[in-house]
């Protein structure tokens, strides 16, 4: 009888930074006179430089993103070549940054998300769109007032993995004055080389950056700057054909019931999913919930199609109030 192969990450340990390198930051003048400073290097004194690093055992994981990601698929399968190679040597998963280019409600920071899970390392969520300066990726000097770390060095310090999977969503939309550019550490970051050796503005040490997992998402690529795409692969997502989104849709009704109690049939009908094929992957979940709570107010346990209408129906236009 053949059984099944595990593919459970395996978990070991990776030194990040320096505790003495911290502790020569802690006797520099200007860190003596700073409190927040002084605390954030006694909490990495404490918490130590050492960090998980995940590594694949199987590619078998990412069997399942087929059938919930069917768009995908050319992403999947580089996925599985670095995997592959990942596992064959050893070595935690690594992949050149990715950018996943498409219009709207296609799934793509969910995607990410899953890969995150799949891998078995964190997820961190960055909105480009809200980003005005670089000090926000990389933090900024301590001598400024209120300054802090940047949302990489403080993924790494206070997170528990080496590798985490940082998404960047909506990297088209960075904006600020370009004086402070958003994008700016991102140019070191995404090379192997020079994010070894990553150097938070705020904490002014030395933190190893070279293992996080970069996925980058746009709708648009003119605005994104040529070094930034030259460093990633670009994928362009297309929207899924009609059996995909059925595909999508039942993805996304089993993982609705499996993260709750609600006694509801194994998998929808037909028509149902027929329904909410015609949704973009990003409104399915919403649609669905309240599809759910439709059938409960019906007293049944099971969708039908005008449980999906109503929805629909609440989500366009507004009615107009006047006389």
């Amino acid at each position: 009888m053949n059984m099944p192969t595990c593919h459970i990450p395996v978990a070991e340990y990776k030194t990040i930074y320096s505790v003495a390198d911290v502790e020569r930051a802690m006797e520099e003048s200007c860190a003596k006179h700073n409190e927040m400073l002084q605390a954030f290097y006694e909490s990495m004194r404490k918490s130590g430089g050492v960090r998980f690093i995940v590594k694949p055992s199987s590619t078998n994981g990412l069997d399942g993103l087929y059938e919930s990601s069917p768009n995908f698929s050319e992403v999947i399968d580089d996925l599985k070549k670095y995997m592959a190679l990942a596992i064959d040597g050893n070595e935690p998963m690594q992949f050149t940054p990715m950018l996943l280019l498409g219009e709207p409600g296609l799934g793509k920071t969910h995607f990410a998300k899953q890969m995150a899970r799949i891998l078995g390392t964190a997820f961190e969520f960055l909105s480009m769109s809200s980003l005005t300066a670089g000090w926000i990726l990389s933090g900024a000097s301590s001598q400024w007032s209120n300054a802090k770390p940047g949302k990489v060095a403080n993924s790494l310090i206070t997170g528990d993995f080496a590798n985490p999977l940082i998404a960047l969503d909506e990297l088209d939309k960075a904006g600020g004055d370009s004086r402070y550019d958003p994008m700016g550490s991102l140019y070191a970051l995404l090379e192997h080389d020079t994010a070894v050796h990553f150097k938070d503005e705020f904490v002014d040490v030395n933190i190893d950056a070279s293992n996080i997992l970069w996925v980058a998402t746009a709708n648009d690529e003119s605005s994104i700057p040529d070094p930034i795409l030259n460093r990633m692969n670009v994928y362009v997502i297309e929207r899924p054909d009609h059996d995909g989104s059925v595909k999508i849709a039942l993805s996304i009704y089993r993982d609705i019931l499996e993260q709750h109690k609600w006694v509801f049939d194994a998998e929808p009908a037909n028509d149902v999913l027929d329904c909410l094929a015609e949704e973009a992957p990003r409104d399915m979940r919403k649609v669905l919930v309240n599809a759910f709570g439709n059938a409960k107010l019906d007293k049944r346990d099971h969708l039908l199609p005008k449980d999906l209408n109503s929805r629909k129906i609440s989500a366009g236009k507004k009615a107009k109030i006047g006389f």
